[in-house]
């Protein structure tokens, strides 16, 4: 007699009981169906939907051209293949910082129309009314702190950030006043590792750390980066687990020579 299996949706509760018992979480970007399948079936924690589709999607430079309607399409097909993992995406950018109005209204749409579990915004203090009022109608919102890649034009630079005491101190601050407002996690990108230590043990909500050290609560890194999708894209925080690249383009080749020499497709795989 068969048994059928209850799947246990995770929840942004789950997180911060995770965070309680020292049980490190687990996070991947994905962006459609297919691999938030396989990343769901895998056993992932929770998966983003990052407004870095902008880069790995779509070949921008950088996260700002995506726009918030090209958000939501990938949200909500990440949605339909999680079956088991909390899925979080990105706010883009210029839909929310500055005016909380935009905000809600930005929020109260990626949610209705993606069908999403949470929101993640980039900056602490300077965004901190549009996580207020996001946060008021309900939507669970992650923060981001340290590098946030849609403030590249202000940086200048991906280089690591918060290494001086003034930048360290605001992340701190920062983070303490994202979790007092009620965000409910914080992605720490690019930091010092003893800084992100410190700013995680300063907080009762779970960190997700990128390229910020072992000391984070769990850890994201970008799909197509981890599974070597972007060939010569290595930055020191990277572990790439596969080289797909490189695998892909084999298997293409191999098509490409089947189909002009007539191998393929043979008797067998025909009608």
């Amino acid at each position: 007699m068969s048994v059928n299996t209850v799947i246990k949706r995770i929840t942004t509760n789950t997180l911060r009981e995770m965070k309680q018992r020292g049980e490190k979480i687990s996070m991947l970007t994905a962006y459609d169906y297919s691999i938030a399948r396989i990343v769901d079936d895998a056993g992932i924690d929770a998966i983003l939907v990052g407004d870095s589709a902008s880069n790995v999607m779509a070949g921008h430079e950088t996260t700002l051209p995506i726009t918030l309607d090209q958000m939501i399409y990938h949200a909500a097909s990440v949605v339909r293949g999680a079956k088991r993992s909390l899925v979080v995406a990105d706010l883009p950018f210029g839909t929310y910082q500055g005016n909380p109005k935009l905000a809600l209204k930005s929020a109260v749409r990626m949610m209705r129309e993606s069908g999403v579990h949470a929101l993640k915004l980039e900056g602490g203090e300077e965004i901190l009314e549009s996580v207020e009022k996001i946060l008021s109608a309900g939507i669970p919102v992650m923060g981001h702190l340290g590098l946030t890649p849609q403030s590249i034009n202000k940086f200048g630079t991906y280089s690591v950030r918060a290494k001086e005491d003034a930048e360290a101190a605001k992340l701190k601050k920062d983070i303490k006043l994202l979790e007092e407002v009620g965000c409910f996690s914080v992605v720490m990108e690019k930091i010092p590792a003893v800084l992100a230590a410190e700013a995680t043990q300063s907080v009762s909500i779970p960190t997700i750390g990128i390229g910020a050290g072992n000391g984070c609560d769990g850890q994201v890194l970008v799909v197509h980066d981890m599974l070597g999708l972007n060939k010569g894209f290595k930055p020191r925080f990277l572990r790439q687990y596969l080289d797909l690249y490189t695998q892909i383009s084999g298997a293409v080749q191999s098509y490409v020579g089947d189909v002009k020499s007539g191998d393929f497709p043979n008797t067998q795989e025909q009608y």
